[in-house]
């Protein structure tokens, strides 16, 4: 978790702000295929708490159900991707790229990188998980 302290950030085309006023966690590289698909690559993410998460203009948001447990929020207007929320979830997820600098986030590790694609290599030398981390990133 980073230091409590604002942190800030929209999408591309400034359709959509939000600001994190709260502990953010580190940035966690997701390579499951849903992320790469979405994204075009792998997915880097922190999260923070609901409460701690203030968006505006949250009518420039479309929510898409990728899974039965998941949904992903982007901006309407340029296409960025921003969220990611587990149902029934405390937390949301936000891509990392749609953060402002600097953010002070640090990417802590890599996750379901039994599922990425063959054109690239892991080397950040950071924690890695076949899957989900189990919490302990």
């Amino acid at each position: 978790m980073t230091d409590s302290h604002i942190i800030t950030g929209g999408c591309h085309c400034g359709a959509v702000r939000f600001q994190i006023a709260g502990e953010a966690r580190g940035v966690v590289n997701c390579h499951c295929g849903q992320c790469v698909k979405t994204h075009g690559h792998y997915a880097p993410y922190s999260n923070c708490t609901k409460a701690d998460l203030e968006v505006t203009d949250e009518e420039n948001i479309t929510w898409y159900h990728s899974s039965a447990e998941a949904r992903r929020g982007f901006c309407s207007k340029c296409g960025s991707q921003l969220f990611w929320e587990e149902e029934d979830s405390a937390n949301t997820s936000i891509a990392a790229g749609a953060f402002d600098v600097p953010s002070g986030l640090k990417t802590l590790g890599n996750i379901f990188v039994a599922d990425k694609p063959d054109y690239y290599e892991i080397t950040d030398g950071l924690p890695a998980f076949p899957r989900g981390d189990g919490g302990k990133l």
